[in-house]
This record gives C-alpha cells, sequence and structure tokens, in this order.
C-alpha cells in the first residue's frame, strides 16, 4: 500500500511513519519542516519539503490512503496568534481535502484533539461529549473535523478522526533509531521537565496551581506514542466510505501535573526546578478519555499505559 504522511517529520507523524515501513508499505512524507527537523523523517520514506497547502503537486490517485498529522499544536500560543493557527490547520486541511478529491484518493486518518471538548461535563470524555474548544487550537481543530464530515457525507470520503489526550514516550524502530519528541520551540511538559532535570533550562514554568484538582495542578489523560501510533495503523483497515468515525484515544485516567514532575525527578534522579507561573488562556482543569469506542471498534488498547514507562522512553531518547 502506498501512503501518504502529512507532518511526518514531527513527533507522532515519525512515529506512524516508521510503523508503516516496517509493515512494508510505501510512503511519503509531507512537511516543510518549521517546527520539526528533517532528520526524524525515518529512512526509507521519501520527504518532499512542501506546505500541505501544495499537497496537489504530491498527491496522486496511487496512493491508497492519507494520514494527517500537519498542524501547529500549543493552545497558548494559539490565543496569542490565531491567525497562524487558522492556516496551519484549517486552511490546510482544506486544500488536503480538495486535493484527495481531485485524486479519487477516498481514506483519511486525521490527528485530531481533546481541545475540541473544552472545560468537560462529565469524565471521563465520550464522543459525544459537547464539544465547546476553549483555544483557538480547539477550534481549529474542530472546524477540521467538521470539514471532513462534509467531505464523506457529499463525496463518499471514509475517514477516522481520532482524538488525542497527551502523548508521551520515545518509539524505537526496528533498524534501532529512536523517534521522540522535540519540537520548535518545546510547548509540552514532559520533554520540557527533562531538560529542566538535565540542567539544559534554568527552571520549568508550571502554569496554574490554583485549578480545582487535588493538587491545584492541570490534569490530562497520558498515552504513550507506541501505542497511539498503533491505532492509527488499525484505523486504517476500519474505514467505511461514507462514514466519519471519531474515537477518543487515551488511558482512562488522569496525572496532575504535579505528578507527572515527580515522576520526572524519578525516572531521572534528577529534581525538576519549577518557577509557578500564572494559568495559560485555554487550558482547561481536567481532561481524561473514555475510549471504550476505540476499544470495540478497532481492537485496540494501550500496552504501555505507566507514567513512569512514558517517561523513562523519553528519558531514553532526550539521552540519546
Amino acid at each position: 500500500m502506498k501512503y501518504l504522511v502529512t507532518g511526518g517529520a514531527g513527533y507522532i507523524g515519525a512515529v506512524v511513519a516508521a510503523m508503516l515501513l516496517e509493515d512494508g508499505h510505501d510512503v511519503v512524507v509531507i512537511d516543510d519542516c518549521r517546527t520539526s527537523d528533517p532528520d526524524n523523517v525515518p529512512a526509507g520514506a521519501t520527504h518532499v519539503a512542501a506546505d500541505v497547502h501544495d499537497v496537489g503537486q504530491v498527491l496522486t490517485p496511487d496512493f491508497d490512503a492519507v494520514l494527517h498529522f500537519a498542524g501547529l499544536i500549543a493552545a497558548g500560543e494559539s490565543m496569542q496568534y490565531p491567525q497562524q493557527y487558522w492556516h496551519a490547520n484549517t486552511s490546510a486541511t482544506f486544500a488536503l481535502l480538495a486535493a484527495m478529491r481531485d485524486a479519487s484518493v477516498g481514506n483519511l486518518v486525521f490527528s485530531s484533539t481533546a481541545a475540541v471538548y473544552g472545560n468537560p461535563e462529565t469524565l471521563p470524555l465520550q464522543e459525544s461529549a459537547r464539544t465547546a474548544p476553549t483555544s483557538t487550537y480547539g477550534a481549529t481543530k474542530l472546524a477540521s473535523d467538521h470539514a471532513i464530515a462534509s467531505y464523506c457525507s457529499a463525496y463518499g470520503l471514509g475517514a477516522t478522526s481520532l482524538r488525542y489526550f497527551n502523548v508521551v514516550g520515545a518509539y524505537r524502530g526496528a533498524d534501532g533509531t529512536w523517534h521522540g519528541e522535540r519540537h520548535a520551540p518545546e510547548t509540552h511538559l514532559v520533554p520540557l521537565a527533562l531538560s529542566a532535570a538535565a540542567g539544559e533550562r534554568e527552571a520549568l514554568h508550571l502554569y496554574g496551581e490554583d485549578y480545582d484538582t487535588e493538587d491545584g495542578t492541570c490534569v490530562r489523560d497520558y498515552i504513550h506514542v507506541a501505542d497511539l501510533a498503533r491505532a492509527h495503523l488499525l484505523a486504517l483497515n476500519a474505514q467505511r466510505p461514507g462514514a466519519h468515525l471519531v474515537y477518543n484515544l487515551g488511558n482512562g485516567r488522569g496525572f496532575s501535573n504535579r505528578q507527572v514532575l515527580d515522576t520526572v525527578a524519578a525516572v531521572t534522579g534528577r529534581p525538576v526546578p519549577v518557577v509557578p507561573a500564572e494559568r495559560r488562556p485555554g487550558d482547561p482543569a481536567v481532561l481524561v478519555a473514555h475510549s471504550a469506542a476505540a476499544h470495540a471498534a478497532l481492537g485496540w488498547r494501550p500496552q504501555r499505559p505507566q507514567l513512569s514507562d512514558m517517561v523513562k522512553d523519553a528519558w531514553e531518547f532526550y539521552r540519546q
């Protein structure tokens, strides 16, 4: 099979591309590497250094499916620079959908997010929960989901949106190469905490200690990147023409920011220096997934649900 992976130089896209290659597929990556490193593209994949808006120059009828990861991902930043997020996330998805229709490529797996739900009314979050994003980032992803649903209904596209919670860890491919998290700039808690523990960052800014949670910090559902990536491969085999399927992917339990920092300290054997900071706009207090639908429909379950295992792999990648 031949697959196009948008954003395949990024954290999750690179892991999925590596797994597809290991399964014997032909993989083409389109990524302009503005926020990632071209060295992240797995060996064996064809890399096209281009913006997703130009995907029509790459996508041809011989592709079997597209896995769409490209986009901007920082909720706090999205509130400061909304135009960039609407362009990179929603406008790019519009361009991709048009190119897929022109090339008669009928299968899509979309990297969506739990940020579409905003502040949840009930926990854990099910796919039927009200969508009310509290950040521009979440809004751009929800708009993309709506556009995908429209294309499924009107043109017979088969698509699956996978709504991630928090992704951690690293993946060691069959060739021994590690694929892990390194954004430019980095905004995610675990790699920032590892950097602070290693002494390469003066301190980590802890955004908000007055949330209505047990220790006052945000609570999130964490999932190992290898578990998340495998869900994409399973989703490729569960598409239905004309149907837009939506699944939440998480462990079903939450860890507070303080618990994450404690785990990083335990794994590295080093303290994580912290500077308290104000809440970031758009950050919900608690996000925890209900993933029973993915369990039933995709046959998917996390294989490495322990936070310590996720952090250990992230630390191994960091040390590489």
